[in-house]
């Protein structure tokens, strides 16, 4: 019998092979192509734990990602809102591809694919990466773990809001930009999914922009420094413009994040500049609000990589970068040890000493209490909420008085000094308040051997300009850490001797 006899017997099967492929074959197609496009989940991943640190993701990328050809366009549509050209201007540092080619995304950044559309937000890296330079004209060290010194943490979320609120963010704008950059979008990239992310991005930023408008009612912070906790008060909705006054303007320097496993054992010593907790791995997490997550988004496999690289990465040595006098730094050792090591430990590999990690009540260390008083009761009780329901709610959050007495590993790239990092360098800091500096510049990573600080009486090189830290503005006070049992009071030889010995750790 001839197929086309089989087909008049039996009409039924052609209808339903034709039914089944229009209610059923073409739509599980359709569906399975628009899964396949839009509903993955793939960080980009390292080997190199190094690597991780740089570029691996947090989960920030889920909430807060930028789309990354938007990230790679906005500089160019909104340069008026940098202080120089792209992201480099803002401290960020860029390095080389292995073909010399300089990467797409800063170290601190990382990428994710995501509902269809690659994204890019900071990590860790972004705030503890930072670069060192012997000469001016010469090439920059980058140095993973050391404070991010350069990083303009303010002038980086004032871009993003001035730049979504400028009539050029949009896709008659963006589009020929992603274009000239040869951003190679397809017809369902170009048509539709960037014209609904760059209409999604500015509503989300402007909304974000008004819940941080508080941030600057402030003054600067400048580059390498940050306002931690008035920060994480906006995750819990707290009334920004009823607050206590004396709660704002707290700036706090970037901290150095080597050896933590140190800090964990034997004894767990208390974190934070304030010591409002005592558990590695909640500080880690609470950090890991700043790099966009959330309860639910939160990437813990990935952060718990960079929580393996930190607990035993050590900084750089001193005398790879410069030359330390042995014999004069001989003479610094028992300065030192009568006078530091009970409170900062025995030296910057050895942590042990009666003090070490512990806080010192404001009334003796007698720092500048902005940072300290931002950290509220209050917010302490709602950070306890955090993750509830997850094995890793946060229970060890508390109120102190005081500051944590902090090891001294890696000293010599931790300067400007004292939590708030206003006195440029070590020489300084063992002086009385009255005789440090009134105002000084920060940003530049030239660094000063002599003074063991990075340069800071320049107002600008090459044109590049610095901050003016105005020690008399809220939060930016320089006194504190001063009489005889600081070291202030030492003869001029001594101290000379002490900060050879410093130059050690």
């Amino acid at each position: 019998m001839s197929d086309d006899a089989e087909h008049e017997k039996n009409p039924w099967k052609r209808r339903f092979l034709i039914l089944f492929i229009v209610t059923i074959g073409i739509p599980a197609f359709i569906g399975q192509m628009l899964l396949n496009r839009f509903g993955g989940d793939v960080a980009v991943d390292y080997a190199s734990p190094a690597e991780h640190f740089k570029y691996g993701s947090t989960g920030g990328e889920h909430e807060m990602g930028f789309p990354y050809w938007i990230w790679r366009a906005m500089p160019e549509l909104c340069p008026q809102y940098l202080p120089g050209k792209g992201y480099q201007s803002l401290g960020m540092v860029y390095e080389k591809n292995h073909d010399g080619s300089e990467r797409d995304v800063p170290v601190g950044t990382s990428k994710r694919r995501f509902q269809g559309i690659d994204r890019v937000f900071v990590n860790c890296a972004a705030c503890h990466v930072s670069t060192v330079r012997t000469v001016a004209d010469q090439p920059p060290t980058i140095v993973l773990g050391m404070p991010a010194a350069t990083f303009n943490m303010m002038g980086f979320e004032e871009f993003f809001f001035r730049c979504a609120a400028d009539p050029k963010f949009s896709k008659e704008y963006i589009l020929p930009e992603i274009q000239r950059q040869g951003g190679q979008l397809d017809l369902l990239d170009r048509y539709l999914v960037y014209p609904v992310a760059i209409a999604i991005m500015r509503d989300r930023v402007l909304a974000l922009a008004g819940r941080f408008n508080w941030v600057f009612k402030q003054q600067d912070w400048g580059p390498g420094r940050v306002d931690t906790f008035n920060s994480a008060k906006v995750i819990f909705n707290f009334p920004m413009a009823h607050l206590d006054p004396k709660e704002f303007d707290a700036p706090a320097d970037f901290p150095s994040i080597w050896r933590q496993r140190q800090r964990k054992e034997p004894h767990e010593m208390q974190l934070h500049w304030d010591g409002n907790n005592t558990t590695v791995e909640e500080r880690n997490k609470s950090a890991a609000f700043g790099t966009g997550t959330t309860p639910p988004t939160i990437d813990i496999v990935r952060i718990a990589r960079v929580e393996q690289w930190i607990m035993d990465a050590t900084p750089p040595a001193f005398s790879g970068f410069f030359p330390i006098d042995a014999k004069l730094a001989a003479r610094g050792a028992p300065i030192y040890k009568q006078y530091c090591a009970a409170c900062h430990g025995a030296s910057g590999s050895d942590f042990s000493g009666e003090y070490v990690g512990q806080v010192v009540p404001i009334a003796k260390i007698g720092t500048d209490r902005r940072r300290l008083d931002s950290y509220s009761y209050t917010l302490a009780v709602n950070q306890a909420t955090l993750y509830a329901g997850y094995p890793w709610r946060f229970t060890h959050f508390q109120k102190t008085h005081g500051y944590a007495n902090m090891p001294l590993d890696g000293l010599w790239l931790r300067a400007p000094y004292l939590h708030n990092g206003s006195v440029p360098n070590l020489r300084d800091l063992l002086e009385p308040a009255a005789k440090r500096p009134k105002a000084f510049f920060r940003g530049n990573d030239v660094y000063d051997p002599i003074m063991v600080g990075f340069v800071s009486t320049m107002p600008e090189v090459n044109g590049r300009k610095f901050f003016r830290l105005d020690t008399t503005k809220p939060g930016n006070d320089n006194s504190g850490h001063e009489g005889k049992a600081y070291g202030t009071e030492l003869s001029v030889a001594e101290k000379i001797a002490l900060v050879e010995f410093l130059k050690t750790f």
